[in-house]
C-alpha cells in the first residue's frame, strides 16, 4: 500500500479496520447496508476530488486512489457503491450547466449519493438508451443493462444517445418513476451485495435544467477510453489484502511484483497526456488483473477446502478479483487481456 499523508487516507483506514472489513463477509451475502453508506457519506471520502468551495477536499489523485484501495481490499461491495459517485462529482465539477449549482455542492458534501447509468454507452453503434426532444425537454427509451446502488442512491447519471449522435448526460432521481422501473436485484456471481438492478426506460421525461452534458460521441468515447486504460486501484487494494493471507515465503515476490506494477501504473496515470503510452498502460492493466488473479487464488490454495464455505474472506476476494476482471471493459482492453492469457 502506498502512504500518501492525508487526513482522507486516515479516515479511509479508520473506516476499513473498525467497519468495512469485519462485516464484508455478512455484507457480502446480505447486502450493503444503510449504515455503511451513512459512514461513507460522513466521512468526507464522496467528496475527496471535488472542489473546496463546493465542500469537497480537492486532494490530489494519488489520494482518490488510495482511498480507493483501502475501500476496495475491506469491502469490494461497500467500495463499489460509492465509486459510482465519483463520476457524476467530476462530470459536475466539469460543467457549466445550471444543474451544477444545485447538485455539486450537496454531493461534495455527502448529504446526497449519485449513482451511474452509462456504461452501455461503450456498446455504440448500438444504442440501449435513445434520448429524442420533447416538449422543453427530453424522452429517455430502452433499457440500462447494469444500475448499482439501487435503493441506496439519493439520484442518478442518466446517458444515452440523441439523434445527433451526441452522448447525452442528465441527473433524475433514483427511484421508479412514470417511465422509469427497476428489476428485481440481480443475483450475481460476487458483488450481488451492490443492489444492481436493471431500468426500463419508456418515455422518462426529463427537464432541460436536468441536463449536464451534451457531446458528439465521438468526442465523449475518446475521453472515456483514455480513463479504462488505466489500472483500477480497486484491484491492487484488492491484491493487498489476499496476500496478507499468505505466508511470508509466498506473499514476498507477489508483493514486491505488485509495487512495481503499481508505481509503473500510477505514474502513467498522472502523466500530464492521458493520450500517451497507450500500450503500455493497456499492459499494465493486464499485468494488475494477472497479479490479482494469482494472489487470489494462492489465498484459495492456502485456505484449502474451507475456502468453498460461501463466508469464507478468501473465497469472497477470489469471486471479487472475477468482477475487477469486466468492470469497466471496453473491446480495447478485453483484446489486449485476451492477447496476454493466449499469448
Amino acid at each position: 500500500m502506498t502512504t500518501t499523508p492525508h487526513p482522507l487516507v486516515g479516515r479511509a483506514r479508520q473506516l476499513a479496520n473498525d467497519l468495512l472489513a469485519p462485516h464484508a463477509e455478512r455484507v457480502d451475502q446480505e447486502g450493503v447496508p444503510d449504515e455503511h453508506i451513512a459512514e461513507i457519506r460522513r466521512s468526507g471520502l464522496l467528496g475527496v476530488s471535488a472542489p473546496k468551495e463546493y465542500g469537497g477536499a480537492d486532494a490530489p489523485a494519488a489520494v482518490a486512489r488510495e482511498t480507493a484501495e483501502i475501500l476496495a481490499g475491506a469491502c469490494c461491495s461497500t467500495w463499489f457503491v460509492q465509486t459510482q459517485h465519483h463520476t457524476p462529482v467530476a462530470t459536475l465539477t466539469k460543467s457549466e450547466s445550471a444543474v451544477r449549482e444545485r447538485l455539486l455542492g450537496p454531493l461534495a458534501r455527502g448529504e446526497l449519493l449519485s449513482g451511474v447509468a452509462y456504461a452501455h454507452l461503450r456498446a455504440h453503434p448500438r444504442t440501449p438508451v435513445r434520448v429524442t426532444r420533447e416538449r422543453s425537454g427530453w424522452r429517455f427509451d430502452g433499457t440500462v443493462p447494469w444500475y448499482t446502488g439501487w435503493g441506496l442512491n439519493d439520484v442518478m447519471l442518466l446517458a444515452g444517445i440523441t439523434d445527433a449522435d451526441e452522448a447525452f448526460f442528465a441527473f433524475t432521481e433514483a427511484r421508479e418513476q412514470p417511465g422509469l422501473r427497476a428489476s428485481a436485484p440481480m443475483r450475481l456471481a460476487a458483488l450481488t451485495a451492490s443492489r444492481t438492478v436493471a431500468l426500463q426506460l419508456d418515455g422518462l421525461w426529463l427537464p432541460e435544467e436536468s441536463v449536464v452534458l451534451r457531446r458528439p460521441y465521438a468526442e465523449w468515447a475518446a475521453s472515456d477510453r483514455a480513463r479504462t486504460l488505466n489500472a483500477s486501484p480497486a484491484a491492487f487494494g484488492i491484491t493487498e489484502t489476499a496476500l496478507g493471507l499468505l505466508d511470508d515465503d509466498t506473499a514476498a515476490p507477489l508483493r514486491a511484483r505488485l509495487h512495481e506494477i503499481r508505481g509503473r501504473a500510477y505514474a502513467l496515470a498522472d502523466h500530464s497526456v492521458a493520450q500517451e503510452h497507450e500500450e503500455e498502460r493497456l499492459a499494465l492493466r493486464t499485468q494488475s488483473f494477472e497479479l490479482l488473479r494469482t494472489a487470489t487464488t494462492a489465498a484459495v490454495v492456502t485456505g484449502g477446502g474451507r475456502t468453498m464455505i460461501l463466508t469464507n474472506k478468501a473465497q469472497r476476494l477470489a469471486r471479487e478479483a472475477l468482477f475487477l476482471l469486466v468492470q469497466g471493459q471496453t473491446r480495447e482492453s478485453r483484446r489486449a487481456h485476451l492477447n496476454a492469457l493466449a499469448g
